[in-house]
């Protein structure tokens, strides 16, 4: 198989692509809520693009990897798509919800779920984070295996194979539920199944890659969840 070296990216490159990024959020949400004076007007809202910047940043920073060993890689467009568009999709319904009374969720819980979305978003991304920090050069996009890859066992990954995804699903929830509508959760849910789909293709990938050590790990550990 063809193998790509390691090419490290500067990081002021990567801070700048996830502005632009935010950016790209920030007009998203003005198009969904009606223009910017609405946006100002959503406390929520401000609250969740500050979070999305300061994780957007941190991982823009700890990741300045342009390309990377790979020796084994298991590619599935379809999975990828949709991982990359609902993240994006789900804040947008979620704002657009929020001007219809039905699906608005009834008061006096509105309010409250909205900014425990707030909070959840920001729960996950930090996970995000934390997970991408732990990996380092590792962290891949791709569901991939690369030279000299190390199995992660520790820190984060000591009761779960796959925090960073973990995190993935907790951001998107919480943004589903940030501006006290429902009508994103099936967006959500959908991206549950696509993660899903995701997290049993890499493991088959690690599973072939690593063997035994793979399977030791996957008997003590949950895929998304701690075991009990």
């Amino acid at each position: 198989m063809t193998t790509s070296p390691i090419r490290r990216r500067h990081p002021l490159v990567s801070a700048i692509a996830a502005l632009i990024v935010l950016a790209l959020e920030t007009v998203l949400l003005m198009l969904a809520m009606g223009g910017w004076a609405a946006l100002r007007a959503s406390p929520q809202a401000i609250a969740l693009l500050i979070v999305w910047g300061v994780s957007g940043i941190a991982l823009a920073w700890l990741r300045p990897i342009g390309r990377q060993d790979v020796v084994r890689i298991d590619r599935d467009a379809l999975v990828m798509v949709a991982l990359l568009v609902l993240p994006y999709s789900i804040p947008f319904v979620s704002a657009a919800g929020r001007t219809l009374p039905a699906a608005r969720f009834a008061e006096p819980f509105a309010e409250p779920l909205a900014w425990g979305g707030v909070a959840v978003a920001a729960l996950g991304l930090w996970l995000r984070v934390a997970s991408m920090r732990q990996l380092g050069a590792r962290f891949s996009p791709l569901v991939a295996v690369q030279r000299e890859h190390a199995l992660e066992t520790g820190g984060l990954y000591a009761r779960v194979r796959h925090p960073g995804y973990l995190g993935s699903l907790l951001a998107s929830l919480g943004a589903a539920l940030a501006f006290g509508s429902w009508v994103a959760l099936p967006l959500w849910a959908l991206m549950v199944f696509a993660q899903g789909l995701r997290v049993r293709r890499e493991e088959r990938l690690l599973a072939a890659h690593f063997g035994e050590a793979w399977d030791q790990y996957a008997a003590r550990t949950g895929a998304l969840l701690p075991r009990l």
